[in-house]
């Protein structure tokens, strides 16, 4: 098992890519950490994880609150001893429109959730890494729209970049530290925020996008946990501050 005996907090686990992770990390060995903004979801996950012989526990937050995000880094550390992972998947978007309707709200609401988490889990969670001496992983999720956006979703798309760079930047912040920070870039995916953010017809949005996508396929959560699992575990143990494009051959 390549996460036994590790600690881990995963956000947005509650659906799609999140719980693909979450899910993944159990299989592996992790004791997991569920975090969510819906309560049903984040215990829909544990359940799935409990069923599979795993450790989980489920824990309600906005990732975008300071205090919420001390809270499940301290649930952690008292529930398990530890924190040795962790992975900003939460995620948010605006409607597909032009950048001249984008509301106030909107953009404050989508940088608040994409990328403000990635500042305050190192500000709460590096400090746990650091006292236990044995380094630590962070692993963002942010999108293929950060290094090949397209038009209509320009908040979105700038979240996603500002995420990168942050990640980029901790990373050499923390290396000393032997905690490393990387991005995985996933393409658009068979997630719920898919069909709710894009407008129009489910099947067709589905059909164009495929189109961009030489492998023919949307992301699955299995490929993003894949790549999560990774960057995550002792395999990638030289590996800091990259950005992976899990696209199939979007980005190209």
């Amino acid at each position: 098992m390549r996460l036994r005996d590790k600690v881990a907090i995963v956000t947005g686990a509650g659906s799609g890519y999140g719980a693909g992770i979450a899910i993944r990390f159990a299989a592996e060995g992790a004791r997991v950490v569920v975090v969510d903004l819906k309560a049903e979801d984040a215990r829909k996950t544990v359940a799935t994880i409990q069923a599979d012989g795993g450790s989980a526990r489920a824990c309600v937050a906005d990732v975008s609150d300071s205090d919420a995000v001390l809270e499940s880094v301290e649930d952690a550390v008292s529930q398990f001893g530890g924190i040795d992972i962790v992975v900003n998947n939460a995620g948010i978007s605006h409607p597909t429109k032009s950048a001249l309707k984008i509301t106030d709200a909107e953009f404050d609401n989508v940088f608040a959730v994409n990328t403000k988490p990635i500042l305050l889990y190192a500000r709460h969670a590096v400090p746990h890494m650091r006292s236990a001496g044995t380094g630590g992983a962070l692993v963002t999720v942010a999108s293929t729209g950060a290094v090949r956006p397209r038009p209509g979703m320009a908040v979105y798309n700038a979240s996603k970049a500002a995420a990168v760079t942050m990640s980029k930047t901790l990373s050499l912040e923390l290396a000393r530290h032997q905690i490393r920070v990387n991005t995985i870039c996933p393409v658009a995916g068979e997630t719920p925020m898919l069909d709710k953010y894009m407008g129009g017809d489910p099947e067709e949005n589905r059909k164009a996008l495929r189109a961009t996508i030489p492998l023919g396929r949307l992301a699955q959560p299995e490929d993003i946990a894949g790549t999560a699992l990774y960057l995550a575990s002792d395999d990638g143990a030289f590996i800091t501050g990259i950005t992976i494009e899990v696209d199939g051959g979007r980005c190209v």
